[in-house]
């Protein structure tokens, strides 16, 4: 008897090990282009984060961040002014932590009964590490394409298959995000519906790049 009350005891740790590693291990995010993470928000704001509670709704909580917007990229017609970001408390339901009286944000997310809501699954940086054509990007050259869309390449060979799709081959070329063309480039539709990457920089050194490059 004593040994089935040792093997049941054995099960039910293995078991409850096993839970807290999903809960760990939990929160999985597919790589997503800044500009797809602009396209698919409802909201995106530069912002400070002044202050942070936990709001006891559920098992582990929800965190309400407070925040001084700077200014709103996206969202007027959804909410006029954010006061509070809402997010999960554990990371392991893909909760974010900001820092707070320390950094301007980009924050992006969704919206939900009046309340904005964000996460790690979406495009969530300090501002001052977001490169030049990132801003560019967020300010008004991604929501030109957000009609096309940005196929990921994983394995060679890939190809695009319609005439609104940019290649995005950072996986190929990087071992992790963020890449090359997430950094500098953005997919802009083009003259009859076609899609291509578009990198801006100088007057002079203006550059417009087939699908398939860089």
């Amino acid at each position: 008897m004593q040994s089935v009350y040792q093997s049941v005891i054995s099960l039910l740790f293995v078991f409850s090990s096993l839970q807290v590693h999903q809960l760990t291990e939990g929160c999985s995010c597919a790589l997503t282009h800044p500009q797809d993470a602009y396209c698919n928000s409802d909201i995106v704001i530069r912002a400070k984060v002044v202050g942070k509670k936990l709001l006891r709704d559920g098992p582990f909580g929800t965190m309400r961040y407070t925040v001084k917007q700077m200014k709103m990229y996206k969202g007027f017609e959804k909410v006029q002014h954010v006061q509070h970001i809402y997010t999960d408390a554990s990371e392991s339901l893909c909760g974010v932590k900001f820092d707070i009286n320390k950094y301007q944000y980009l924050i992006t997310g969704r919206v939900y009964d009046g309340k904005v809501y964000t996460g790690l699954c979406n495009f969530n940086q300090r501002w001052e590490r977001l490169s030049l054509a990132q801003k560019k990007g967020i300010n008004h050259r991604y929501q030109l394409g957000c009609n096309c869309r940005i196929k990921p390449c994983h394995y060679l060979p890939c190809f695009v298959t319609s005439k609104n799709e940019c290649l995005w081959t950072d996986m190929l070329s990087h071992f992790g995000y963020p890449g090359y063309q997430s950094r500098h480039y953005a997919c802009i539709q083009q003259k009859e519906g076609y899609c291509s990457w578009y990198r801006g920089m100088t007057a002079r050194d203006k550059t417009t790049i087939n699908a398939t490059d860089p």
